[in-house]
């Protein structure tokens, strides 16, 4: 699925700032993923972009993602996809089988959490954040409280990373799209 297929689709349902930013947060880190795993980059990044696509319209469980699933398929997108998108979350009762799925589920809350931790930063910057800090973070149950820590974990450890890479991985791909999720980058 092509890119700009992918972002109008988000864009016709998603109208959010704060959750079209999420969406290309995701979406750079799967396409960083999907280069290292050797799979297809638009495809991942598909399924970044649209995995909380209907969540403005269908915003509480079970209606987010099974209500998004059947407007995907009814737009085309790809069965691959659309079954991450229903595996990214748990109670869906769609198993994560494929490394797409895990991959998602795994870059979805740490992408989130991770680009909240960098907008309370000097500056908002994300460069210069450490595993470490993100980690630390993490213990504290009162910072980004909706971020769902056990999805953060078992995220990475269904991807087959240790918590302190995938986070640094993780960082890395926002880092290179900084300015398009809000956050400032690396100094020129």
């Amino acid at each position: 699925m092509h890119r700009d297929r992918a972002w109008i689709l988000l864009t016709e349902f998603t109208q959010s700032d704060s959750l079209r930013k999420h969406a290309l947060a995701v979406e750079a880190a799967m396409r960083a993923y999907a280069l290292r795993y050797g799979q297809d980059p638009e495809t991942w990044g598909a399924a970044g972009i649209l995995h909380d696509f209907d969540y403005e319209v269908h915003p509480a469980a079970p209606r987010h993602p099974m209500k998004g699933a059947e407007i995907l398929l009814a737009r085309g997108v790809p069965a691959p996809v659309v079954h991450a998108v229903l595996a990214h979350a748990d109670y869906s009762g769609y198993p994560r089988v494929s490394l797409l799925d895990r991959g998602l589920y795994a870059c979805d809350e740490l992408s989130g959490f991770i680009t909240a931790c960098a907008l309370v930063r000097p500056g908002r910057a994300i460069a210069g954040l450490e595993p470490g800090s993100v980690k630390k973070k993490l213990k504290d149950k009162g910072f980004a409280r909706t971020v769902n820590r056990q999805d953060v974990y078992r995220g990475a450890e269904e991807l087959g990373a240790e918590l302190d890479e995938h986070i640094g991985f993780v960082i890395g791909a926002l880092v290179a799209v900084a300015p398009s999720i809000g956050l400032a980058g690396p100094a020129a």
